[in-house]
């Protein structure tokens, strides 16, 4: 069986590439990245020396796939013209620098509706969506929906949502989904014990499908079953339990997928060492 690989969200602090390197040093396969401050919408444009560098040190270390995560500013739910417009035109901006980086997935939460409703809030979406594929219909840039925990009037806390947004969307083509453990086990769904793990992804697979699966993060959750909270914890120290990530490591269906850390560490980096090596032992040999 094909062994998944495994990685952490790095920091590109002192360039792009610099994320290749912390990676490296913690033992990662993949990694995911921003492509910029995550907090802020304005950003020095990307050289080509940065995207030299990245690509270089990406044959050095051997780290694939490389994946970026927006920035959390962007919100395509909102009723709000001017901020929908900037959302719309950063998603654009940070699809570009993918496209520099050469990284094909660009993970995206969907956003929220801000009160003006679950149905408003998903055509604001799909309408986000379709206006950043448009204006980057020279790439292979493909937009990845993460599934939220839904706390407040966050959207895509459920299949449903998420498969309206891909059937709804122009370009279907170039959207995915990214499956968050935690957000998941917030959002409501039961997949801890053998029988509800299989019937989770029977669904999925029925609502969404498998193919448009391109990241999981591999997150433990401070909170428990349909809690709607968004709050990360380290491996086997949460509610998603280990009996839950073992059964994700070796689900060959899920194999070719990154499984990407985002759970909270020092400068050091001990934690993503530490949580790499956890998952790892979970990995059963082949017969």
């Amino acid at each position: 069986m094909t062994r998944p690989r495994f990685g952490a969200h790095m920091s590109i602090s002192g360039s792009p590439a610099m994320a290749l390197t912390r990676g490296q040093q913690v033992g990662c396969d993949a990694i995911q990245v921003f492509t910029r401050n995550a907090n802020r919408w304005s950003s020095s444009p990307l050289s080509e020396q940065e995207a030299a560098d990245f690509a270089a040190a990406r044959t050095e270390t051997g780290i694939h796939p490389v994946v970026a995560h927006s920035s959390y500013l962007i919100n395509l739910g909102s009723p709000d013209d001017t901020l929908w417009e900037k959302s719309a035109d950063a998603a654009v901006t940070e699809m570009r620098r993918c496209q520099m980086l050469g990284i094909s997935t660009y993970i995206l939460h969907p956003g929220a509706h801000m009160g003006a409703g679950e149905e408003a809030g998903l055509a604001r979406v799909v309408s986000g969506l379709d206006r950043a594929l448009r204006a980057t219909a020279d790439t292979d840039v493909v937009i990845t929906l993460e599934i939220t925990a839904g706390q407040g009037s966050s959207l895509g806390h459920t299949f449903e949502q998420l498969a309206h947004m891909l059937n709804g969307s122009a370009f279907p083509g170039r959207l995915g989904i990214c499956f968050d453990t935690a957000h998941a086990l917030a959002a409501g769904y039961e997949f801890r014990q053998p029988e509800t793990y299989a019937a989770m992804w029977a669904q999925f697979d029925a609502l969404i499908g498998f193919i448009k699966l391109r990241a999981i993060h591999m997150n433990d959750s401070k909170k428990d079953l349909g809690s709607h909270v968004d709050r990360h914890d380290q491996i086997g120290q949460g509610f998603v339990t280990l009996e839950a990530f073992q059964m994700i490591v070796n689900d060959s269906r899920l194999a070719q997928v990154p499984m990407i850390l985002e759970t909270p560490k020092g400068p050091e980096m001990l934690e993503d060492v530490q949580n790499l090596a956890l998952l790892r032992s979970l990995l059963v040999a082949s017969a």
